[in-house]
């Protein structure tokens, strides 16, 4: 027993060096938190005290500005930048690239996840058991601390690196105006005042004034989250406008659908709207969980009594059993020891790891471990319809003529679904009049389809590629199609007229003026209909109530009509559509929603959890989707 004692008190120096490299740990650890601590309050003085090094927006109203105001607020011309000054502001503001994610780095997330009062507790513990000779032990309880640290870490790495997508938003090349030349560049070579040029496809590189549009049309669902184009003109609107209503704009990320146009650079890299996007997500500070606050509260509480224990252990056996006090602190010291529950949090970790694991497989990604604990708490749930609730694939769902309502079934932009009249599949071709309205919907259309593997893709407006499914499902070759009747002139859309003609002539000598667009004002320049019998007199009441019927569902409606042409003819104007046109009929289109929302809409109410759906649309539109 004294060979013990003596052994107990004398410590070896490998047994001091176990403990003395605990205490270096748990000071590193203390100092890595602390420090991150200390950068938070001094960013959150900073913003308050509005010095330099706080992230403050210097973005300006550009879109309420005119264009000449604009390109003479960046010291720029139509014609471009010269070279020379390109060159220059590319030095003074830098290239155009978003910057890399605010991420932890290795190190300091390896240290995090120490931190916590209970894998102090067990740092601890492992060090005195060490020291009191058990080595099997230490080594289970380090080897616990190290495997819940692991799983911490590589689960939140993977989660790190998904913030690097949003810098795959921006377009690799631009083609601007510079010396009065047009130039193909890198993106990131834009510089503010460089004059950009737009066509249908081109992926917008930077945030960009209009100065110049026709027909423009721009997809600005990475921002607003609304699939459908929204046309662009070069006027100012005011200074409070939303995004989503600044037409005068076209912002980094977005996609052309259709028209060509020109802008000059106003906001590029981190500036633009993507960028302060970019730059919020990496800036989005951890809030501590239910969990980890109870698991450190437990900590502290579990600290605190297992040396109330140890004290009342050795007090009592020393001065009231009369036992060897170095006895009774090696017994205290046992004591401590065993009641530390080493697997604690090894469990919680890898219990929380599985759980993030299985998000993730549903495509949810969680950067903190402990945050997939809250998700047990959620009572509400309010989301955005397009592309969340819906799948932000426009779908043709009806089709109306003279006197028929066809339905189409099949979602997306899958080519694949059945047509039915009163519920009864009928066979496209056994309807001629469906074939042309189909036709004239494929041709009278500026988008285009690409299959990839088994799903197909829509390049241009999605409400024209969804006419163009719609053709297909009724049995139309949309390229063979287009080659029977060669497009020879156009109208592009634009809000003043609401429509858009085209001129086509086939090779057997006819000639045809196509018109598509919103179907009060198309209905305004009809005359007649086209009945399975031939020509009628035009129903306006029938084709009223058409409209009032699919927009009751939830549909957004366009008309399509069509008038022969003289086969002369090589140039389409205004007054070629001003009337006497031919009513073809109406398509009803949707955003429709995506299978497994409804089934994850149905999970959460029978969990009692409430689902708020967030659009923009009309309410008889949100009505019709909600209740789908």
């Amino acid at each position: 027993m004294n060979d013990e004692l003596t052994w107990g008190f004398g410590l070896a120096v490998i047994e001091w060096l176990l403990l003395l490299t605990a205490l270096v740990v748990l000071a590193i650890i203390g100092a890595v938190v602390k420090r991150k601590s200390l950068g938070r309050s001094l960013k959150a003085l900073r913003k308050l005290n509005g010095r330099p090094g706080a992230p403050v927006s210097t973005a300006e109203n550009w879109h309420a500005q005119g264009a000449e105001q604009v390109l003479e607020s960046r010291a720029t011309t139509p014609d471009g930048l010269s070279r020379e000054e390109a060159a220059g502001r590319l030095a003074e503001y830098g290239p155009n690239q978003l910057p890399e994610p605010r991420t932890r780095g290795p190190l300091v997330r390896f240290f995090y996840q120490f931190h916590n009062v209970l894998i102090y507790v067990l740092i601890a513990a492992s060090a005195v058991t060490a020291m009191l000779g058990h080595w099997v032990d230490a080594g289970v309880i380090l080897g616990v601390v190290l495997l819940n640290a692991m799983i911490g870490f590589v689960q939140e790495g993977k989660a790190e690196n998904a913030l690097k997508a949003i810098r795959q938003m921006l377009s690799p090349n631009a083609m601007v105006t510079r010396d009065g030349r047009r130039l193909t560049i890198q993106a990131e070579e834009l510089v503010p005042g460089d004059i950009v040029l737009l066509q249908s496809g081109d992926k917008v590189p930077a945030d960009l004034r209009l100065v110049r549009v026709k027909g423009l049309q721009v997809q600005e669902s990475v921002l607003t989250g609304e699939s459908m184009a929204v046309e662009k003109t070069t006027d100012p609107v005011a200074p409070d406008a939303v995004i989503g209503d600044r037409r005068c704009m076209a912002y980094s990320g977005t996609l052309v659908t259709q028209g060509q146009g020109a802008g000059v650079v106003v906001a590029t890299g981190a500036q633009t709207e993507i960028g302060r996007i970019s730059t919020m997500v990496s800036e989005v500070e951890s809030v501590t969980t239910p969990l980890l606050r109870q698991m450190a509260q437990f900590g502290r509480w579990l600290t605190v009594a297992i040396l109330g224990i140890a004290v009342i252990t050795v007090v009592f056996g020393a001065l009231l059993r009369d036992y060897d006090i170095a006895e009774m602190f090696l017994a205290a010291i046992s004591l401590a020891v065993a009641a530390i529950p080493e697997g604690l949090p090894a469990i919680m970790t890898i219990t929380l790891a599985i759980g993030v694991q299985r998000m993730a497989r549903r495509n949810a990604i969680i950067r903190r471990l402990p945050a997939v604990e809250t998700l047990g708490a959620v009572t509400v749930i309010c989301s955005d319809k397009t592309g969340t609730l819906t799948r932000n694939e426009m779908t043709v769902r009806a089709i109306a003529t003279a006197p028929d309502l066809f339905q189409l079934e099949g979602t997306g932009y899958d080519p694949h679904g059945a047509i039915t009249v009163s519920d009864r599949e009928v066979p496209a071709e056994q309807r001629p009049l469906l074939m042309e309205v189909a036709r004239a919907a494929a041709l009278c259309n500026d988008a285009s389809l690409e299959q990839e593997g088994d799903e197909w893709l829509v390049h241009g407006d999605p409400m024209e590629g969804a006419l163009l499914i719609s053709a297909i499902k009724a049995g139309l070759d949309i390229e063979a199609e287009a080659k029977r009747y060669p497009r020879a002139d156009l109208i592009p859309f634009e809000s003043e007229h609401r429509f858009m003609a085209t001129l086509h002539h086939s090779h057997n000598g006819d000639a045809f003026i196509f018109l598509k667009g919103a179907p009060e004002q198309v209905l305004e320049m009809c005359t007649r209909q086209r009945a399975a019998d031939g020509l009628q007199p035009l129903d306006r009441g029938y084709w009223l109530a058409r409209i009032e019927q699919m927009a009751q569902q939830g549909q957004r409606v366009l008309a399509i009509a069509f008038r022969p042409a003289d086969p002369e003819q090589r140039e389409l104007e205004f007054a070629d559509v001003e009337g006497g046109l031919i009513m073809l009929g109406m398509f009803g289109l949707i955003d429709p929603p995506r299978e497994e929302a409804i089934g994850a809409v149905l999970a959460c109410k029978k969990a009692g959890i409430r689902v708020k759906m967030i659009t923009g649309d009309h309410g008889a539109t949100a009505r019709a989707i909600a209740r789908q």
